[in-house]
């Protein structure tokens, strides 16, 4: 199996008063932002990233979110840049670049192939819709936004597989000439997870591309529930998946005590909270979480009758005790997390996981403590439960045909 490790990078500080907001989305002005501790924290996050590869994670995970201080990672392929070039073995997986709001697209396929060919071809490429507020944020037409996001990832495919020049006439997008001059090292292209808070239409999507799902922070019955609608989707369009197929993400903290690991597991639901995951203790602010057209009335209805809305974003705040105890916060010593993470794997059984950690009000401390545990003691024992358990990663069984990837080294065309 695969283990990730991930943080939304918030923003933290003390003086500004904004630790421990609830915050509402888009309701915090820029002129509380301080860049010399953006600058501190863009480093810190970037350095724990690095620890995290040599503490034996497989991946490191970056999003993205405009506009916000729970995420100060405004441009991931910026951090991903810089990470290509600065580690080693880990893969670089980004759940995504919010294809809706790119105006080119042919400027995002050059980036994303120089990020593979720095890495030497550790790049995995998650592709988004985005929420409400990214649509809000850079002026994009919510209506157009599913058609948009399908019509930017079949340039994006196009873009790096057939050889140019080339024109595109589409709907949203238009090109004289498309011949980029650079290639992914990857090939036939990068890699293409697809991450989802339980969105019926994306799943759907993503089965019938047959692209890895990476659900993000849902409880776990509904995320179960999704995986189903995934591995259904699939078999009717004539394969079948497996764990390969599905990836999860949720909070998991390590620390040398369980009162030390309680404290700072509490820490997760404080600083500038993200909103839109479950339990979280920010406030969504309705109008621009239902821009009009953005989801069509048909996914909503079978979101909230499948799924349930606290499934999908965080309407309900849940208690810190609330989540530990339905495992979407896991908190404890290496001695207490492990079976705990067992339940997890042996309910959902994912081929890939990442743990979220060192978000909320967590000190850069707080992060290294738990990372060092982690590589340690957790990491080795959550492997050999994929072993025992079956769980095969997109690096191990190809999603796409169900075939065991026998050689794992990636090479260039010559």
């Amino acid at each position: 199996m695969l283990i990730g490790h991930f943080t939304e990078q918030p923003w933290q500080d003390d003086a500004s008063g904004l630790m421990g907001t609830q915050s509402t989305d888009l309701s915090i002005s820029n002129d509380d932002y301080k860049p010399q501790i953006g600058a501190q924290l863009y480093n810190r996050y970037l350095d724990e990233k690095v620890f995290a590869e040599q503490m034996g994670f497989d991946a490191v995970m970056l999003n993205e979110h405009h506009s916000t201080p729970f995420c100060m990672q405004g441009v991931t392929n910026v951090g991903a840049s810089i990470l290509a070039r600065i580690t080693e073995k880990v893969k670089i997986i980004i759940l995504g670049n919010v294809l809706p709001i790119w105006d080119d697209p042919l400027w995002l396929a050059e980036q994303l192939a120089m990020i593979d060919m720095i890495s030497h071809g550790r790049l995995v490429s998650g592709f988004v819709r985005g929420g409400g507020r990214e649509s809000y944020a850079h002026n994009s037409p919510p209506h157009f936004n599913r058609e948009r996001f399908e019509e930017a990832h079949d340039f994006l495919i196009k873009a790096w597989t057939e050889p140019g020049p080339w024109r595109w006439e589409g709907k949203h997008y238009h090109y004289r000439y498309v011949n980029p001059w650079m290639r992914p090292l990857q090939q036939p292209h990068p890699p293409i997870w697809i991450p989802s808070t339980v969105s019926v239409e994306t799943v759907k999507w993503t089965a019938e591309h047959r692209y890895p799902l990476v659900l993000l922070a849902t409880k776990l019955e509904p995320t179960k529930e999704a995986f189903q609608l995934y591995y259904d989707t699939a078999a009717e369009c004539g394969y079948e998946a497996g764990t390969q197929n599905m990836a999860y993400l949720w909070k998991v903290h390590v620390d040398e005590t369980e009162e030390k690991a309680e404290e700072v597991g509490r820490k997760f639901l404080s600083g500038v909270s993200n909103p839109f995951l479950s339990g979280n203790e920010g406030q969504v602010n309705p109008a621009i979480m239902s821009l009009p057209g953005h989801t069509s009335r048909a996914s909503r209805r079978l979101s909230a009758t499948s799924f349930g809305p606290a499934g999908r974003f965080g309407t309900n705040r849940r208690p810190y005790e609330d989540q530990v105890a339905d495992n979407t916060i896991i908190s404890g010593t290496p001695k207490t997390v492990i079976p705990k993470i067992r339940e997890v794997l042996e309910y959902l059984r994912p081929g890939s996981v990442f743990f979220w950690d060192g978000d909320g009000a967590m000190t850069h401390e707080d992060q290294m403590r738990s990372l060092r545990l982690m590589g340690e003691e957790v990491i080795p024992a959550v492997r050999e439960m994929g072993k025992e358990l079956g769980l095969n990663s997109p690096f191990e069984v190809d999603p796409a045909t169900n075939q065991k990837i026998e050689d794992n080294v990636v090479a260039a065309d010559d």
